[in-house]
Order: C-alpha cells, then sequence, then structure tokens
C-alpha cells in the first residue's frame, strides 16, 4: 500500500471513529451533569481526531504536517480518556462499543506515533 492510499484510508477510518462516536453519545439517554460534561469533551476530541488529519494532509509544509499529527495523537489519547471515564459511569450501558472505541483511538495513538517516528 502506497502513501497515498494509506492516507486516504485512514481519513475514511478517523472519520467513522468520529461518526461511531457520535451515535454512541447520542444513544446514551437520561444522563446526569458530569456524564453530559465528559460526552461534550468525548464529542470535541474525536472530531477533532479525523479534522487535524485531513489538515495534516492539506499542510503546506513539513512542519506543520507533524504539528497537526502531534495534534491528532493528542486528541487521539484525549478521546481514549473520556471513553474511559463512560466505561466507568456507564458500565451497563454500550460496553462492547464503547471499548471497540477505546480500542480503535489505542490504534490511532499507535498510527500517528508511528508516523512521527519515520520522519
Amino acid at each position: 500500500m502506497d502513501n497515498l492510499e494509506f492516507a486516504k484510508r485512514l481519513e475514511v477510518r478517523t472519520e467513522r471513529f468520529a461518526d461511531d462516536v457520535y451515535v454512541l453519545c447520542r444513544a446514551l439517554e437520561k444522563v446526569d451533569l458530569v456524564v453530559k460534561e465528559i460526552i461534550s469533551q468525548l464529542v470535541r476530541s474525536a472530531g477533532s481526531v479525523g479534522s487535524n488529519y485531513i489538515e495534516a494532509n492539506e499542510s503546506l509544509s513539513r512542519k506543520d504536517f507533524f504539528h497537526r499529527i502531534r495534534i491528532c495523537r493528542k486528541e487521539s489519547r484525549e478521546s481514549r480518556f473520556w471513553l474511559k471515564r463512560l466505561l466507568i459511569l456507564l458500565p451497563e450501558k454500550h460496553t462492547k462499543e464503547v471499548n471497540r472505541l477505546i480500542s480503535e483511538s489505542s490504534e490511532f495513538i499507535l498510527i500517528f506515533s508511528k508516523i512521527l517516528t519515520k520522519a
């Protein structure tokens, strides 16, 4: 797989991750103030992974590319953090999906770290 194909696949994957987080958050009903705040933070960080990856691919300089990839990695970590909080606060709700999203965010962290170390 060449770099362009890899970039396109990863872009689609980050978009799907954000969409899956949005669907999960919409499915959560009757949540308290704490969980609402976690959802708010999670929605922002999950969307930021994909949007910053798109920005990285459209960057005008190598320096800007790596800056955006670092943001992608940071937002992936933040998403994983908030997903783990949901798992703790709502252990009986959507556990399988939350665990899948935690795994996906962990994979993004590894992918973005590898991109940074290859350069």
